[in-house]
Order: structure tokens, then C-alpha cells, then sequence
């Protein structure tokens, strides 16, 4: 148990990120998010497509084209921390954000 009081609160907690860093991870996440947002939109579209015989054939080429996107996630992900790394020299730059 805590020595503190309910009404205390614990000290805040300060990190110092460089100005290239924080520039970094902004720009994947916008990355992430579009292309989360790409990947929705194909597979949305795709799915309204197989309701008509006549276009199934494109409703699988955007399920293909969304499958292919999901595969970037990760691509991302790892092109984000191989940066992050670099400029932090040895320093954990990961967060647990999945962007």
C-alpha cells in the first residue's frame, strides 16, 4: 500500500523526445492510418460488388488489393522502428501504439 493520500497525485512523468523523433512518428501513424482507411475502403467496396454477378470479379481483385495492404501494416511498423532506432542510438523507441 501507498503512503500517499486519495487526494495526492503521483509525480508527473517527464520524457524528453527530440524534435526528428516526434516528427517520425507522427508521419507513420498518418501513414498507418491511411492505409487502415484504404484497407477498410476495399474491402467495404469489394464486399458491396459481390451482391451482382457481373462484378465479382472486381470485388476480388479489391479483396486481394486488401489483403495486400494488411500485409504492409507490418512493413510499416518495422520500416517505423528501423528509423526510430537509428536516430535514438540504442535507446527503446518503441512505444506500444499499433501504427
Amino acid at each position: 500500500m501507498s503512503d500517499a493520500s486519495p487526494g495526492d497525485r503521483p509525480e508527473p512523468v517527464h520524457l524528453h523526445i527530440g524534435r526528428e523523433e516526434l516528427v517520425i512518428r507522427q508521419r507513420y501513424e498518418v501513414l498507418s492510418i491511411v492505409n487502415d482507411l484504404l484497407i477498410a475502403l476495399w474491402f467495404v467496396v469489394g464486399s458491396v460488388l459481390f451482391f451482382w454477378d457481373s462484378t465479382v470479379e472486381a470485388g476480388t481483385w479489391l479483396f486481394l488489393l486488401g489483403s495486400v495492404q494488411l500485409m504492409i501494416r507490418p512493413i510499416i511498423r518495422l520500416h517505423r522502428r528501423v528509423k526510430l532506432r537509428r536516430i535514438s542510438a540504442g535507446t527503446p523507441a518503441e512505444t506500444a501504439r499499433d501504427f
